[in-house]
């Protein structure tokens, strides 16, 4: 893999016929500035792991934005005046999500480019490397849109927050940490990422095992999930065995009837986190 580097561990993290344990990975879908990173920070954090040693990790997330493709040239002009559409299939590295997910089950150790949003490039000069971990959360806007990908997450989670915030919490981003100007945000916003939303995105949500509306704030959910990865890795430092376990997966959780695909609303009263 010439942009992903896959090399063996010695840290095993799960069982598969080689001994080699095999990591529960999480997807974590939603529309642009809906809260996917923080529902995934939030979990980290009530799991002690984001202040952890990244070498000593049990959960680690890794964001799709790291596979955005290199553009062309021309592509790239285009990019520096808004006219790009980042939020179209097209526009991220398939094959390499693909092959670097694929590593991480067989528990091995990655390093991935980090992406520079201000300059819309790859910067192979910097790398994010990834330890092989017990859980791995995987988001994105569209982690959910290709098959082979899709199907090899554990377990599914769709953030489905309302359009106008979402809209309110992307302006600012945008401008402050991504160097764009107000009219390039909105031109973009309206041009591409509303309509690649409604075509791409929002159709995953049928995908997902778990929607949480409201993301981050929606605290009974991310507590339920967050209840269900402790059970995880209590019963791995408990067994050697199943690396998937049966409990993980579609009914994995137990919760809201055990129909369909749960949504987790805190301020219905009849959902209670147990």
């Amino acid at each position: 893999m010439s942009d992903v580097e896959c090399v063996n561990s010695a840290r095993l993290n799960g069982n598969s016929t080689d001994g080699v344990k095999t990591p529960f990975l999480i997807g974590v879908a939603g529309g642009t500035a809906s809260g996917k990173s923080t529902v995934c920070k939030r979990i980290m954090e009530q799991l002690g792991q984001a202040d952890m040693d990244h070498t000593q990790r049990q959960v680690v997330t890794i964001s799709q934005d790291s596979f955005y493709r290199e553009l062309s040239d021309t592509e790239k002009a285009r990019a520096e005046r808004g006219l790009f559409n980042f939020d179209h299939p097209s526009a991220f590295n398939e094959e390499l999500m693909l092959q670097t997910l694929q590593c991480i089950l067989q528990g091995k150790k990655v390093e991935i480019n980090e992406y520079d949003y201000r300059r819309n490039a790859v910067c192979p000069e910097k790398k994010i490397v990834i330890y092989p971990a017990d859980v791995v959360l995987f988001e994105g806007i569209l982690v959910f849109y290709f098959p082979a990908i899709r199907d090899l997450f554990h377990m599914k989670l769709f953030v489905d927050t309302d359009s106008d915030t979402r809209l309110a919490r992307r302006v600012p981003r945008d401008i402050n940490e991504r160097g764009r100007d107000l009219d390039q945000v909105l031109n973009a916003y309206m041009n591409f990422v509303k309509p690649a939303f409604e075509e791409f995105c929002s159709p995953t949500k049928k995908f997902a095992d778990v929607v949480i509306p409201r993301g981050a704030d929606n605290t009974v959910a991310i507590d339920l999930i967050v209840q269900h990865i402790r059970e995880f890795l209590n019963n791995r430092t408990r067994s050697d065995h199943s690396p998937h376990l049966a409990t993980c997966g579609t009914n994995a959780m137990n919760l809201a009837n055990g129909r369909g695909k749960p949504s987790f609303n805190d301020s219905d009263p009849h959902y209670r986190p147990h």
